[in-house]
């Protein structure tokens, strides 16, 4: 119950800091203008208005540029993971061994089905490393619990040799399940993971 209260304050305290910050070098920059003005420096006044305007305009177009960026990224990835839940299982293996490959991978394939004891997608990394990928395609209202990862923590190392081992899910994991794949070394990727993955605007599970 702490955290989130603690979180806003934080927030708060930056907010309050930057606008003090911003406030004291504005008034730094009225009181030079009245100085330069006061004691006959009007071009140099007219030149220092100029410049300072001028860079209140310039931090504006790039905050306006940068909003704009984070709602296309946004929209790509709501875009991405869309695609995503309309697909079954075995389409969502595939799709996967298309994002590797199309990052770069070798031999990417398709192995889930009976028996793939927890591999649904290997490959080679562009550096070499084996990589072993179990593939969940839950709705946005299951998650991937702790048991899953453990089945796969079985298997992904000693029997299908990975070198690098991740579950990707259009769904989240639990705490437990999370919390397992860090001990195991396992990369849990979740919907926003994977949405930006496949957007290209956030790193593949082998980065």
């Amino acid at each position: 119950m702490a955290a989130p209260v603690r979180r806003p304050q934080r927030a708060t305290t930056r907010r309050t800091v930057v606008f003090y910050g911003k406030a004291c070098g504005l008034m730094a920059g009225i009181a030079m203008l009245v100085l330069m003005i006061h004691d006959g420096l009007g071009a140099g006044a007219a030149v220092l208005l100029v410049t300072l305007v001028g860079g209140v305009l310039a931090v504006r177009r790039a905050r306006a540029a940068d909003r704009a960026r984070l709602r296309e990224i946004r929209a790509a990835r709501s875009m991405e993971i869309g695609r995503y839940h309309a697909m079954n299982p075995r389409e969502f293996e595939e799709a996967i061994a298309f994002l590797c490959r199309r990052d770069g991978c070798r031999d990417a394939r398709r192995v889930g089905g009976a028996g793939d004891l927890g591999a649904d997608v290997t490959a080679v990394a562009p550096d070499g490393r084996r990589i072993v990928i179990q593939c969940k395609r839950y709705g946005p209202t299951s998650k991937v619990g702790s048991p899953d990862l453990q089945r796969f923590g079985g298997t992904c190392y000693s029997v299908h040799g990975a070198q690098v081992a991740a579950v990707v899910t259009t769904s989240v994991f639990t705490r437990p399940a999370a919390d397992y794949a860090v001990q195991q070394g396992i990369r849990p990727y979740d919907q926003n993971a994977l949405a930006a993955w496949a957007s290209r605007t956030g790193p593949a599970p082998w980065m």
